[in-house]
């Protein structure tokens, strides 16, 4: 039955499950969640479906953390990234569906600016964005692009695996947390190790993890990480906050010299036809941008940003603006998305 449902989702072009006992099935279909027309789950139900989607060590590890990260697949369908929980005591799932094949970058509606990047030959690249935001696909698609024309060695780190790489101009290692690597700290020091050209890390999610992503990026490599920030200035925030007051100044230095650039991306529905389409801020590290991260000017990055577009920097507001004029968003979709909503005001007067 769990297959059928995860069937069911994909033909609803959903991009969420989740299952909870005593409840049908529900989908997120374009960000809403709805019912499916699924029967409700049974408690009896529900623990068959965790036993057989996990191994026994896993199942194990599930029961003493209360809380699980892992993938599972449909062959020739899709993969999943799951998330196994509990909510009032009671087994719950929530499952990411990963399309099997790869979104090519040209496809994703997104500045050129973003397959520029794919060029950078060392430096840190962030993605960042809400949960839902489409930032796993863009990584993906950049990942494809470097496939697809250089000839290096890529190595990622996930947590689960989500998309799967075939080696194309590149060999692709994959490295999952518990099965493959206890830690992102451990697989990102080891990964330097392996004669690595890019470096993907699926979250900078404390310190350490940061730490070892900037010293990989400072000692040469090209790396790929993500963020859960809304804008490219609340990222290099959050990063240098994963730090003491007293190291903060040092941080800062150091990120100035690795940081290449941010993109910080939301996902909107399309009024021109059914799906999502991208919004997304991109901020390049040009020498105004990095002298405000070293001294402490993060304020500034904002109104940088905004008056650098010959560098192939882009507000939000700025993409919002392109999309409504395209018409592939509505008025509303945009001013509830708009850092400054007055703008998008002033573009529809105009």
């Amino acid at each position: 039955m769990l297959n059928e449902i995860l069937i069911a989702a994909i033909a609803a072009k959903a991009s969420d499950v989740h299952l909870n006992i005593g409840a049908k099935p529900y989908f997120r279909v374009n960000k809403l969640v709805q019912p499916s027309e699924e029967p409700p789950m049974s408690a009896e139900y529900m623990m068959r479906i965790a036993k057989r989607i996990m191994s026994e060590a896993r199942f194990k590890e599930f029961e003493a953390k209360r809380d699980l990260n892992f993938s599972y697949e449909i062959e020739n369908v899709a993969r999943f990234r799951v998330n196994a929980h509990f909510q009032r005591g009671a087994l719950a799932m929530s499952f990411r569906i990963v399309r099997p094949s790869l979104a090519r970058l040209e496809d994703l509606f997104l500045p050129d600016a973003v397959n520029r990047l794919t060029r950078l030959p060392r430096g840190l690249v962030l993605v960042t964005g809400p949960a839902g935001s489409g930032r796993s696909t863009t990584i993906a698609a950049m990942i494809d692009e470097i496939n697809r024309r250089e000839k290096g060695h890529i190595v990622t780190l996930e947590d689960p695996i989500e998309y799967t790489f075939t080696g194309d101009r590149c060999i692709i290692e994959q490295r999952e947390l518990g099965s493959d690597v206890p830690d992102f700290v451990s697989g990102l020091r080891n990964a330097l190790r392996q004669d690595p050209d890019t470096i993907m890390v699926a979250e900078l999610r404390d310190q350490q993890t940061a730490t070892a992503a900037i010293t990989a990026a400072e000692s040469g490599h090209f790396v790929l990480s993500t963020l859960h920030t809304l804008s490219a200035a609340e990222a290099v925030q959050r990063i240098i906050d994963l730090y003491p007051t007293y190291e903060q100044d040092q941080m800062r230095a150091i990120l100035a010299g690795t940081l290449a650039a941010v993109i910080s991306q939301t996902l909107l529905r399309r009024v021109d036809q059914a799906g999502m389409i991208p919004a997304a801020e991109i901020m390049i590290c040009n020498p105004q941008v990095r002298n405000c991260i070293r001294e402490n000017r993060i304020f500034e990055l904002p109104q940088i940003i905004e008056t650098n577009r010959a560098f192939g920097m882009q507000s939000m507001d700025s993409s919002l603006r392109q999309l409504l004029a395209t018409g592939y968003i509505s008025r509303e979709e945009a001013m509830i998305h708009a850092t400054r909503p007055e703008r998008i005001e002033q573009a529809q007067v105009a």
